[in-house]
């Protein structure tokens, strides 16, 4: 009998490249999941100075997508002059469910350290309905900060990563 080694394909974060253009076109999400994020191609049209587009690869395939601010947008979330703000998160609809989201989650401390070291913290927004995405943060380290804002869909949960210099 011959046994494999089982080997994981290996998932990263990567700032946005042309490359990943094709597969980011292609995201689909459910309706449930639309309201509360945008798609890749929604935010590639949008960006500015001060914000970063940020792909989960999958052995080099773009999977999932998130935007990090730092902006005067950063401000509306914390006072925290070294923070940056994590928006549109999303995995495509065909990914889901393998674990991706929190696998590029759990890499975020170190890609921020690395690219931003002089960012602390990492904030965000999360609606008080996408129990989905709150359990995400929760496990991959971020905390309910206790703060709410309103937003398009009612309350929104600020959530907060400290990141340390360990």
């Amino acid at each position: 009998m011959i046994t494999r080694l089982h080997t994981s394909p290996e998932v990263k974060l990567a700032f946005y490249r042309s490359e990943h253009l094709a597969s980011l076109k292609q995201f689909k999400l459910p309706k449930e999941q639309e309201k509360f994020t945008a798609l890749p191609v929604e935010m590639l049209e949008v960006v500015t100075e001060g914000q970063y587009l940020v792909v989960i690869e999958h052995d080099s395939d773009a999977v999932g997508f998130f935007m990090l601010h730092a902006t005067k947008r950063v401000k509306q979330y914390t006072d925290n002059s070294h923070a940056m703000l994590l928006t549109a998160l999303s995995i495509d609809h065909a990914q889901q469910g393998r674990g991706f989201a929190k696998r590029g989650m759990k890499q975020l401390s170190a890609f921020v350290k690395e690219h931003f070291p002089s960012c602390n913290e990492i904030v965000l927004a999360v609606n008080h309905r996408n129990t989905a995405a709150q359990q995400l943060y929760l496990n991959v380290g971020f905390e309910d900060s206790g703060r709410r804002k309103e937003g398009p869909l009612g309350e929104q949960w600020i959530m907060s990563y400290l990141i340390t210099s360990e």
